[in-house]
């Protein structure tokens, strides 16, 4: 019994031996030691970017024939002082009417009867009508428009250019518009030129076709 126990110790011993030999062999051992170590990745070396070479050239520029003999504009960049900068005139439609002086209505009653009162003496030979001068006529806009059934029976059917003579035989020639029965273009200059204001009466008198002899009636100021 104890003889039998020998051999198989003897035996399991060997069998030992010979996969020592073989873990040996494979390099087991360095392996498992290698595994059981921890494992970091190992870090990839970063790509250098290659600077970029831009080749600069200097290129004629093509010019105009009609400038190729002047010398080239040279550009600068030059400082303006905004406290130097020339004020711009403002225009029509930002014009100040603060200082407008406006007609009372028995002052703008008074001019208007008294141009009837003139009207009325001018006789029946030649189409007639009276005109009292709002603000928007004289200033602003100066847009002056017309009594329609005057226009329909007396004036022309499509836009015209129609004389507008004052009491010292001055003419202007002013743009009237059929469709809108009123005058445009160059009625500012008429307005300007006579000083009109609120209130003031006109007497328009058709004297030939297209032709107006104008009288103005001033409104007594307070």
């Amino acid at each position: 019994m104890v003889a039998a126990n020998l051999s198989y110790e003897e035996s399991r011993r060997q069998r030992m031996e010979e996969n020592k030999k073989r873990m040996e062999a494979l390099n087991l051992p360095q392996l498992a030691q290698a595994l059981k170590a921890p494992s970091f990745p190992k870090p990839s070396p970063m790509k250098r970017a290659k600077p970029r070479t831009v080749e600069k050239q200097m290129v004629v520029v093509r010019r105009s024939s009609r400038v190729a003999n002047l010398p080239t504009p040279v550009y600068k960049e030059i400082a303006v002082d905004p406290l130097r900068m020339p004020r711009r005139h403002s225009t029509s439609k930002h014009r100040d009417f603060s200082n407008r002086v406006y007609a009372s209505d028995e002052a703008r009653a008074e001019a208007t009867e008294r141009a009837e009162e003139l009207e009325s003496g001018l006789g029946s030979d030649h189409p007639t009508f009276v005109k009292p001068m709002l603000q928007s006529h004289v200033t602003g806009g100066f847009w002056l428009g017309l009594p329609i059934h005057f226009c329909n029976k007396n004036l022309p059917k499509r836009d015209e250019s129609v004389i507008l003579v004052d009491e010292d035989g001055d003419e202007y020639q002013i743009v009237y518009l059929a469709n809108k029965r009123g005058l445009s273009g160059g009625w500012r200059g008429f307005a300007i030129a006579h000083e009109l204001v609120d209130g003031d009466a006109l007497v328009f008198q058709l004297i030939r076709p297209k032709t107006f002899k104008v009288y103005i009636i001033r409104v007594e100021r307070t």
